[in-house]
């Protein structure tokens, strides 16, 4: 590693560190909250993307038809998301937060807003922006890794 950081592999090292730190955060979060990582991951989709239909909620976790179906009912059972019908397919649900699974993302929401406190207003447009793109890169490289055929 290099004195100051700069080089490709401290930044690699240090999103590494990052990914980590998160994994370590969410499963404070899902002790705190007494539910499982599953269902931590399934809140954030919704509160980052919104409602989305249970079976796209279930694509994005990587989850079947019946295990997204429980992963609901179990979220449902402690009032942190509610199903309703979708308005054109009588087929499918809708999945979304409620009012005190908003309530719970926003409490959490402050944490991620605190760090970054010790950045300065000057580079965070850059900061925000090399976020953006890595996370980008990352959800690339899940896809390619999920289907090898696009390597």
């Amino acid at each position: 590693m290099s004195d100051d950081g700069g080089t490709l592999e401290d930044a690699a090292q240090a999103l590494r560190e990052l990914i980590l730190a998160g994994e370590h955060y969410r499963q404070a979060v899902a002790g705190d909250l007494q539910v499982d990582i599953s269902q931590t991951q399934a809140m954030s989709y919704l509160h980052t993307c919104g409602d989305l239909g249970q079976s796209e909620l279930g694509a994005m976790l990587g989850y079947n038809t019946s295990s997204v179906t429980a992963l609901v009912d179990r979220l449902e059972r402690q009032d942190l998301a509610h199903r309703s019908p979708h308005p054109t397919d009588r087929r499918r649900s809708i999945v979304g937060l409620t009012d005190h699974g908003r309530a719970v993302m926003a409490g959490l929401g402050s944490t991620f807003v605190h760090a970054f406190d010790h950045i300065s207003a000057e580079v965070l447009p850059d900061c925000v922006s090399s976020l953006r793109s890595i996370t980008a890169d990352l959800v690339l490289c899940a896809a390619r890794v999920r289907r090898p055929e696009m390597l």
